[in-house]
């Protein structure tokens, strides 16, 4: 049941369709336009880099509320950094498959930096270095090919990584089933952010996706 409530949390926050809302500013559709996401990307591509930023900054924000809701909610639980995953993961189902907006949102990256961020303090020191390594294995492909979409997904499957080696160290406290458990879910999790990157990653193997700063809109 705790699961299923934390994930409910999440889901009502991940609603907030941040790229969305911002686009509705300037009198414009986001899912109209460009790739017809509703994510920081096709933001920035159609808006220019202040929708981008204010989308980016809305979408981590969102994930950070809801794992503070459940932090609170639940302090004290022997799986809380567990539960606080399943927030996360509700927040990327409500941002990508938002009911009211037919299910069509975002593809969840902004939502994974936000988790980056809240799971940056559950050993400190140690786990700040969550934040600059998953923001390098960003950056440096987006450098490397001026592909968002690869330093997006690039990013995301470090972050699995990095949590997994970080339960495996014992940051987390928690027993080895609960480890497990966290594990695949966010294995589950970078899972559907490589099904939502499909088409980028079909446009990858034609060599037609759209490098960062192109015009064109993917």
């Amino acid at each position: 049941m705790e699961r299923l409530i934390c994930l409910a949390v999440g889901y009502v926050c991940g609603l907030l369709q941040t790229g969305y809302l911002v686009g509705k500013m300037s009198h414009v559709d986001i899912r109209k336009k460009g790739s017809g996401n509703a994510g920081t990307t096709n933001a920035l591509r159609v808006l220019g880099w202040k929708a981008g930023i204010l989308t980016f900054v809305g979408d981590v924000l969102k994930c950070v509320a809801a794992f503070i809701l459940v932090f609170f909610m639940y302090r004290g639980s022997s799986c809380l950094p567990l539960l606080c995953m399943y927030a996360g993961a509700g927040v990327t189902l409500g941002h990508n498959f938002p009911f009211y907006m037919n299910f069509k949102g975002g593809k969840g990256i902004a939502v994974m930096a936000g988790l980056v961020a809240a799971n940056s303090f559950w050993h400190l020191p140690a786990s700040l270095l969550l934040i600059p390594v998953t923001l390098a294995c960003f950056l440096v492909p987006v450098v490397v090919t001026r592909y968002i979409s690869v330093g997006s997904l690039a990013a995301y499957t470090a972050f699995l990584i990095e949590m997994t080696a970080a339960g495996q160290a014992g940051w987390f406290q928690m027993e080895t089933a609960r480890c497990v458990e966290l594990y695949v879910l966010l294995f589950l999790m970078t899972v559907l952010a490589w099904y939502r990157h499909r088409a980028n990653l079909g446009r990858l193997m034609k060599g037609t996706e759209n490098k960062f700063g192109a015009k064109k809109q993917s």
